[in-house]
Order: structure tokens, then sequence, then C-alpha cells
């Protein structure tokens, strides 16, 4: 009877940690890094054409496997077609350089167990994610403002570098589903469809990347109680 009264608080410890999961439900804190643009000015280079990219960043940790990211992004953009081999109609050429807007949510999965507290459950400090998501981006422009939707596909990894403090470095191709993002603003030239193909919206070659380094601090500690929720 004695180890029985023993044994059942460790059992119940136990399944309360893995129902409650992480410590601290959210985290929230921001991000400085690269921004790069693929598209008709840039169709093969991933890192062609770097600018400066920031952020501010807010997590909703369901679990230790997944968690709920939204973030508001400020990011600048640019493309010359002479530096590409491709050639246009005519031997025109044109080049950009604009700033965008983000505003999205993305649903993480890390492929460890991510806390640095409830060792018995082979918690990890480090853990590489996925991500996947929705968002919207806004790029005003002098002939043309751009407003769409984008679909961020993405991997990172994540450390708790202290209880409460997390640092993380990601990269994330962000699909957009709109055209006009490349427009220069000079008049003339348009990289809008320069083959005049007329291809459907999916097939739309406009992406922008983002490489980021960001801090985040816990916060909103979790009440403590054995709950399935």
């Amino acid at each position: 009877m004695k180890l029985a009264f023993k044994i059942i608080p460790v059992v119940f410890l136990m399944l309360c940690s893995t129902a409650v999961a992480q410590e601290y439900k959210y985290e929230i804190g921001g991000g400085a890094g690269l921004s790069m643009y693929m598209g008709d000015a840039n169709q093969n280079s991933f890192f062609q054409s770097w600018n400066p990219s920031i952020g501010l960043i807010f997590r909703d940790n369901l679990n230790f496997r997944w968690a709920v990211k939204a973030d508001l992004m400020w990011g600048k953009v640019s493309g010359d077609t002479k530096k590409i081999k491709n050639q246009f109609p005519f031997g025109q050429q044109a080049s950009f350089s604009r700033n965008f807007f983000e505003l999205g949510g993305q649903m993480e999965f890390n492929f460890l167990p991510y806390s640095d507290k409830f060792a018995y459950l082979n918690t990890s400090k480090i853990s590489p994610y996925i991500l996947c998501g929705l968002g919207v981006t806004l790029a005003p422009g002098k002939n043309q403002t751009f407003f769409g939707l984008n679909m961020p596909l993405g991997a990172g990894v994540k450390y708790k570098l202290k209880n409460r403090v997390n640092i993380g470095l990601e990269y994330a191709v962000h699909k957009l589903f709109a055209d006009g993002f490349d427009a220069p603003d000079q008049t003339g030239f348009n990289l809008n469809d320069p083959y005049q193909t007329n291809s459907s919206f999916l097939k739309n070659n406009d992406w922008y990347n983002t490489l980021l380094l960001s801090i985040t601090w816990d916060f909103g500690l979790r009440d403590g109680r054995c709950t399935t929720n």
C-alpha cells in the first residue's frame, strides 16, 4: 500500500506533464536577416540580390511538437534582367527595387519534443522544424502596388538558449498567387508575363525567400493542472 502511494503521484505527474506539454504557452520576439527575390528577373539563384528584412514574431506552443506562429515582417527585394541569361522579347531589359510587408501565420512541426524541462519525457533543448502557412503581402510601388496571398514553406532550427529565451534560424520560400511583385518603377517593359503566355496564377513566377535569425521570450505560465486541452 505504501508503495502504491509513492507510485501513483509519479504516474499522475508524468501524465499531467505530457498533457500540458510546454511550461509556457506563448513566445514573443523578433528577427532580422535577408530577403531575396525570385521571378522572371531571377529564376534560379536562391541568394541573388539579397536585401535586409526584419519582423515581429508571436508563437503559441500547442505542445512539444506543434506550434502556431504569426509574423509581421518588412523586407526589401530587387531584381535586374541584365544579371540573367534569359532573352526577353526585342532584347528589352528591366530592373526594380521595392519594399514589401507581410502579415502571415504558419503551423510548425518540431522533429524533436522541444523543451528545456521534463527530461524524463526525452525532451530536447534543440530541434529542427518545418513550417507551412498562408499570408498576405503588400508591396507599394510608383507605377503598381502589389497586394496578394503568399504561401510560405520552410525549415529551421530552434534552441533554448536559457530558461524562457529561444533563438532560431529559419529559411522559407514564399510562393505568391498574383503577378506584379516584380513590376519595375519605370514604364515600358513589363515583367508581368513578359512572354505573353497568359498562364494561370498557379504558374506565376513571383516568389521571395527569407533567411531570418530570431530571438523570442516565453510567457504565459501554464497553470499546471492535468488537462488534455
